[in-house]
């Protein structure tokens, strides 16, 4: 087990890249450099994707009790590296204690979630109109699946897509962020290295995007492309993919909605705002980006939440008591002061200000703003929390539905089968009644509608992202046909 996650991983060895750049990991609170490391070639790509291919060949043939078994020393590995995993969430991914507890623990479900996938990998047979046919359908594992993983959730998010690769026969190769080359990449490796993975099933190429990017999607040995990240580079990869008749798995941006309708628990609907805005500094796909109120209680509400936002500390992320940290670098930064400065330009008013230290930007919470303001169009992945009165319910949800994404939402009332009826209505993959959007549990359909990405994770739908079917038929008594009756 190595601790020198500066590296590459290809078939069971760490190498250093063979790129001419090189790229360099920091903390996002104090901006130090946790290490530099040597980029990816397209030479190390191709020889972790012709591992990749020479390993799963064996791997597809494994008995399931094996492929279980890996899983299950996978969870047992995190456990046992569990205050580890923490501490590289909390330095690389400038993650709160809070936030990197929680997204170990679904990590954690993954892991057992796909440990009982090897057995769920079943065909069927089926009767057929030909006499003496007899029709199979086989579940086969699609081959060698490329992960491309985030910086905001980097453990997790890439964890979902590689432990139901491999535990369905599949290998992989994991390209982690770049901001996060540990969490997303290199730690995972080692994980999966402890538990006793065969070579090849799993290798991790850390590169720059500039580089490798392309030829990462459009290699010809990759069968999926499991992509989680902006719209834009989503849009991109499908693009590549398409030309190729590749499938992918695309897990894009999102313009989340919390809606308080006017009969709505607003001491806990403040509450679930609060929380679902401002966990991990906003920086997750499934993150509030709007709250609706209905006007009636507007002003109750904002009151609420302001006090609940006041009480929320800013800082050090390693500090168990802080509730918001760093954005990953400063032109995320810049990025949202920049949509927060045209907003109020355009009329949106600060109910609270959010001062900005380095990277650290303070909370913001605006009202009086519109659909067409850059804070509220544009998907802000950062601590500011824009709120939109409305007068009916109808146009709430003219509201929710004008913008192009359809991730995750959330709606407050207290009739939960009226709250289920304006569900509905939603354009989105997700909703939650009397919660917050940012849910995710193992054995869950996960995943959006329009911009929002192809495809759902989780449960018995990634399984069927990353197996295919084939079609045999068996004729067990010779068939007459027409031409020679």
């Amino acid at each position: 087990m190595t601790k020198d996650y500066a590296k590459q991983y290809i078939n069971g060895k760490w190498i250093e890249g063979h790129s001419e750049k090189s790229l360099t990991n920091k903390d996002p609170f104090n901006e130090d450099i946790i290490f530099e490391m040597k980029s990816a070639s397209e030479q190390d790509l191709n020889e972790a994707y012709t591992s990749a291919q020479q390993a799963q060949k064996k791997w597809s043939t494994t008995a399931p009790g094996e492929k279980q078994q890996l899983l299950e020393s996978v969870a047992q590995v995190m456990v046992k590296r569990k205050d580890e995993i923490i501490d590289w969430l909390v330095k690389e991914a400038g993650s709160t204690m809070t936030k990197a507890n929680l997204e170990f623990s679904v990590a954690h479900r993954i892991v057992k979630e796909s440990a009982s996938f090897p057995y769920r990998v079943k065909g069927k047979i089926m009767d057929s109109d030909i006499p003496g046919k007899e029709n199979r359908v086989y579940m086969n594992p699609k081959g060698v699946v490329g992960v491309i993983g985030p910086w905001n959730f980097p453990f997790h998010l890439s964890m979902r897509s590689v432990a139901p690769a491999i535990a369905t026969g599949n290998t992989v190769v994991l390209k982690p962020a770049s901001e996060t080359i540990v969490t997303s990449g290199t730690l995972i490796a080692d994980i999966f290295a402890e538990a006793g993975a065969p070579d090849g099933v799993l290798n991790v190429i850390a590169g720059r995007g500039s580089e490798i990017g392309d030829a990462f999607v459009q290699h010809s040995v990759a069968k999926v492309i499991s992509f989680t990240g902006s719209t834009e580079v989503g849009r991109h990869i499908a693009k590549q993919a398409g030309e190729q008749i590749k499938e992918t798995a695309l897990e894009l941006g999102g313009n989340n909605v919390l809606i308080v309708l006017e009969d709505a628990d607003l001491e806990a609907a403040a509450e679930s705002a609060a929380f679902g805005k401002f966990m991990h500094q906003g920086q997750i796909c499934m993150s509030i980006n709007r709250i609706l109120v209905h006007n009636q209680i507007h002003d109750e509400f904002v009151d609420l939440f302001k006090k609940k936002v006041e009480s929320l500390q800013t800082g050090d992320p390693s500090d168990e008591k802080t509730a918001i940290g760093p954005l990953i670098n400063r032109s995320q930064v810049d990025r949202i002061q920049k949509d927060l400065d045209d907003s109020v330009n355009q009329g949106a008013e600060e109910v609270l200000g959010g001062k900005v230290e380095g990277n650290l930007l303070h909370p913001v919470i605006l009202t009086h703003v519109t659909n067409d303001m850059p804070i509220a169009k544009n998907e802000i992945f950062g601590p500011v929390a824009p709120i939109i009165s409305f007068e009916s319910e109808e146009e709430a949800i003219k509201l929710a539905n004008q913008l192009p994404y359809g991730l995750s939402g959330a709606i407050h009332t207290k009739d939960l089968h009226h709250g289920v009826e304006t569900a509905q209505k939603i354009e989105t993959g997700m909703i939650h009644i009397n919660d917050q959007p940012v849910n995710d549990e193992a054995h869950m359909a996960f995943g959006g509608e329009k911009d929002s990405g192809l495809g759902r994770f989780g449960g018995e739908w990634v399984l069927n992202k990353f197996t295919t079917e084939k079609w045999v038929s068996v004729q067990k008594e010779r068939r007459a046909y027409p031409f020679f009756e």
